[in-house]
């Protein structure tokens, strides 16, 4: 009887690695629960903190598909960078946020990653500033892109498209992944069951297929340049 156990137990902690059961799970079980369920995507970037050291080397992953999506869609969103470089690089240089920022070309989509001080709205406005006529030659590349350029005369809408595109990040804590959906679905009772944990979070990453996973490993303790310099009286 024990060998019997032993073997069921063994057979039992194998399912879920089975070409079956993995079928089972994506074709029938999630999208099962998908029905039974509905979730929201969340929205992306990070939730902005009270504490200062909270609101630095934050995390903007901007990932924008590509209208032509093809190698020679590609090499045009890469030259589209490349013929305007200096500008970018000038512009990128006098934002007057704290940042370090890049762009990358993964599969048919065109994204800047970037980290940076204080709140995401503010970062965005100085980018539109500094090279917004530039950032509209990519942006016009990318689907739906059209529709808010030239972004110097279309602010806040050119921020609420940046912030669509941005990835949902992930909470460092899984608990907070709960009070997350909780809040997209505009709920106030927080349940705190770490039993749906699994399940909620495999949801999110149906309707969020590509997510930042945590708020970022911060290099230094919670005080921007900016506050630095000032405090030693350099100014800005």
């Amino acid at each position: 009887m024990a060998g019997d156990a032993t073997w069921f137990e063994r057979f039992v902690d194998g399912l879920p690695d089975t070409r079956f059961m993995q079928f089972v799970a994506a074709k029938i079980l999630v999208p099962f629960w998908a029905w039974r369920t509905p979730v929201k995507p969340q929205p992306g970037g990070p939730r902005y903190g009270v504490q200062p050291g909270d609101n630095v080397q934050r995390m903007m992953n901007l990932i924008m598909p590509l209208k032509e999506k093809s190698p020679v869609g590609r090499a045009k969103a890469a030259l589209a960078i490349a013929a305007n470089k200096d500008e970018i690089y000038a512009g990128l240089d006098n934002v007057g946020t704290v940042h370090f920022a890049r762009f990358v070309i993964v599969g048919d989509n065109i994204c800047m990653f970037s980290v940076y001080d204080g709140d995401f709205t503010n970062y965005i406005r100085d980018f539109i500033a500094t090279i917004g006529s530039v950032f509209d030659d990519v942006v016009r590349l990318v689907e739906g892109g059209e529709d808010v350029i030239p972004s110097e005369e279309n602010v806040e809408k050119f921020i609420d498209w940046v912030h669509a595109h941005d990835l949902y990040q992930v909470s460092d804590l899984a608990t907070d992944i709960l009070r997350d959906q909780e809040a997209v679905n505009g709920e106030t009772a927080a349940t705190g069951d770490l039993r749906l944990l699994p399940r909620d979070l495999i949801l999110q990453l149906r309707v969020n297929p590509n997510v930042s996973l945590g708020s970022g490993y911060r290099a230094y303790p919670g005080y921007s340049v900016a506050q630095v310099r000032r405090q030693f009286g350099i100014g800005w």
